[in-house]
């Protein structure tokens, strides 16, 4: 992994009073923008040339500037990551960049400064990492089976890498696993989780934990839409039949609010996920994050995953959401709130504590 030290050495080249803000055309990209242009940064687009025409077609959102590649391999070319260098820019990681550059990619070969800290890629990427930090939490999990031959009930099979659901499936038995394994449309089999599939309806609190402020908050809230397990119920399809398809690819999001009385159980969730990730990969997290779960009938939560960055169940929320309005006088959507973050870092000369 590229040291922090490293990082820092570049940030302190920068010119601070030009910082840009930059990241890859895709996923939440509009709104860290817009959140960009409301705190007074300039911004920066990297996208191939078909993507262009869609942020253009936003002029509120629009990068002030682009950097067109052909292949996103090219983002870890000497020549683009110079180009952030030069102008003074801070990239956001968001999941499409993550997917598209490679989390490896970026521990180990992306120099130019991003917000957040990249020691989190690890324990993102790997399920069985990600488990740990959520048992370290002290949070209550789902089973997680370790062998195949040990399902005994309806489980989930995940595969490692932020890929929006793209070939989950369900299992209620080993050779029903080895089945679906066999025609499962991944590159990556060898790396799954086997996670017990609890019913109940599922949540997706965003977070933002601020070193700056030292605190933990809760921006926004969202639930997804998903291609054919959505469908299915729609037509009233019978519970094997939607098992048997039991795909999850998210192709859309839906606001919520819960109820106020199971607030304080979610904001502890998010305080309990930072404190762990403080002993496991210090200084820990940093800024936006999201802890996906599900409320049982009990009115209990069971934690089945979390995204360490900036989520797209966030971008329902440009101009606020029925949480951040507790919390701030004016919109605050988390792409702006990681506008405001890096703003309040460079007033009390803290950036290299939220960068890396």
């Amino acid at each position: 992994m590229i040291c922090k030290e490293e990082i820092e050495e570049n940030l302190r080249r920068y010119d601070k009073d030009n910082i840009t803000i930059a990241t890859l055309c895709s996923h939440s990209a509009l709104q860290i923008f817009f959140g960009a242009k409301q705190e007074g940064f300039r911004t920066l687009g990297i996208c191939k040339p078909e993507v262009k025409k869609v942020y253009d077609s936003f002029p509120l959102a629009k990068p002030d500037e682009y950097l067109i590649v052909k292949d996103y391999n090219e983002i870890l070319s000497d020549q683009i990551q110079g180009e952030l260098l030069k102008r003074n820019a801070v990239v956001i990681p968001h999941g499409s960049f993550v997917e598209y550059v490679g989390s490896k990619n970026i521990e180990e070969k992306f120099y130019a400064p991003i917000f957040g800290n990249r020691k989190v890629l690890d324990w993102e990427g790997n399920r069985k990492m990600e488990m740990e930090w959520l048992q370290r939490a002290g949070i209550p999990l789902p089973t997680v089976f370790e062998n195949p031959s040990e399902i005994d009930r309806l489980c989930i099979v995940k595969f490692y890498g932020a890929k929006g659901g793209s070939g989950f499936f369900l299992v209620k038995s080993e050779k029903e696993f080895k089945e679906k394994m066999k025609n499962a449309d991944n590159s990556n089999r060898e790396n799954y989780l086997i996670q017990e599939y609890i019913l109940g309806i599922r949540y997706y609190p965003h977070y933002f934990y601020s070193p700056i402020l030292d605190r933990t908050e809760l921006l926004s809230m969202d639930r997804r839409d998903e291609s054919n397990i959505d469908g299915l119920y729609r037509i009233g399809a019978t519970k094997k039949e939607i098992e048997d398809v039991g795909t999850y690819v998210v192709t859309g999001n839906l606001p919520v609010i819960v109820r106020e009385s199971l607030l304080p159980k979610i904001i502890n969730i998010g305080e309990m996920v930072v404190n762990s990730s403080v002993d496991l990969f210090p200084p820990g997290m940093i800024g936006p994050f999201c802890v996906e779960m599900v409320c049982r009938n009990d009115l209990e939560f069971m934690t089945f995953e979390i995204s360490a960055r900036i989520v797209a169940g966030t971008n329902l929320y440009p101009a606020g959401s029925q949480y951040s309005c507790y919390l701030f006088d004016e919109p605050m959507s988390s792409g702006r709130r990681i506008s405001r973050e890096i703003k309040l870092a460079m007033e009390d000369d803290r950036l290299d504590e939220i960068i890396y």
